[in-house]
């Protein structure tokens, strides 16, 4: 199943309307520094699809600083039996450079 790329637009719409559930893959001392508001973290280092919450009909996307992770994150779930085929393109760099807000921790 091939990963499918949103664009910033895509997701804080996503965001806002509550239609995706977006996982960001990166470790913990990056997600603190800045991350992207409703986010949750779940470390590609320990990543375990059977971590993610259940969806209840939202779209799980995969986050993290430029996009290689979250690829790797949907590959692993899908490989795990999961559907999740969505990564946020760019990432958070592209997500700031968008204009999008960041929370910090």
């Amino acid at each position: 199943m091939p990963v499918h790329d949103l664009s910033t637009d895509d997701v804080a719409r996503g965001l806002s309307d509550g239609s995706i559930l977006l996982i960001d893959v990166r470790e913990p001392h990056e997600f603190q520094m800045a991350h992207i508001p409703g986010s949750l973290n779940l470390p590609l280092s320990s990543f375990d699809p059977r971590a993610i919450p259940e969806p209840d009909g939202k779209r799980v996307v995969f986050m993290c600083a430029a996009g290689m992770r979250s690829l790797q994150a949907s590959e692993i779930a899908q490989s795990s039996g999961k559907p999740y085929d969505a990564h946020l393109e760019g990432g958070i760099k592209g997500w700031v450079m968008d204009g999008q807000d960041i929370a910090r921790s």
